[in-house]
């Protein structure tokens, strides 16, 4: 489906983004899948490994030690990367808890990727390379202060890194670690997370 298809043959990015959006917010997604908006479609993503999840967990039990009571880690939440025109669902979430306790409860809409504080990647199969290129250049642009992508298909063996300090589209610090040495997040979270419990 066209643009002009959409607006009765007024093509406008708004108006497509518009329609996008509603039906991102409308589709009746399976157990398990995520629906993402990336390049003007909207795509679907399949429930990832159970490795996969066992390392997001372990991230999440992590993060809960020093989080403070106004701020809530989300595996399911929508986030829209305002100026690049994309919605991603990523593994791992964190923000103030009050943009999505105030969010209208009649509307699925995203909630805006620069107000996350950190979010976290962990590579499947099917989309490593989206998480190493498209979403690290995304929540650059958000942008996002902390992006921790964890690439258990690494050619040089399963690593985490943390990419932070975004400038103009781009982060300008990144610390890349293989599994088994510890991982730290720098403030406000201040903490270090054992890769080796990580399974691969």
């Amino acid at each position: 489906m066209t643009a002009a298809m959409v607006d009765g043959g007024q093509t406008g990015a708004g108006r497509w983004w518009d329609y996008l959006l509603q039906t991102w917010r409308e589709l009746d997604v399976p157990d398990g899948w995520r629906a993402e908006i990336d390049e003007g479609q909207i795509r679907l993503v399949p429930p990832p490994h159970a490795h996969h999840n066992a390392i997001v967990a372990k991230i999440q039990r992590a993060l809960y030690r020093v989080l403070p009571e106004d701020w809530e880690i989300y595996q399911t939440l929508g986030i829209q990367v305002v100026p690049l025109d994309k919605v991603y669902v990523p593994d791992l979430v964190v923000m103030p808890s009050s943009l999505v306790d105030e969010s209208d409860p009649a509307k699925t809409d995203p909630v805006d990727a620069a107000e996350a504080l950190l979010v976290a990647e962990v590579t499947s199969k099917g989309n490593a390379r989206d998480d190493r290129t498209k979403k690290l250049w995304a929540y650059a642009h958000a942008p996002v202060p902390l992006y921790l992508l964890v690439d258990r298909f690494d050619e040089h063996g399963p690593t985490a890194t943390l990419f932070a300090e975004p400038e103009n589209g781009a982060y300008t610090h990144i610390e890349r670690i293989a599994f088994g040495k510890p991982l730290v997040l720098p403030e406000p979270f201040g903490l270090s997370i054992d890769t080796a419990a990580f399974p691969h």
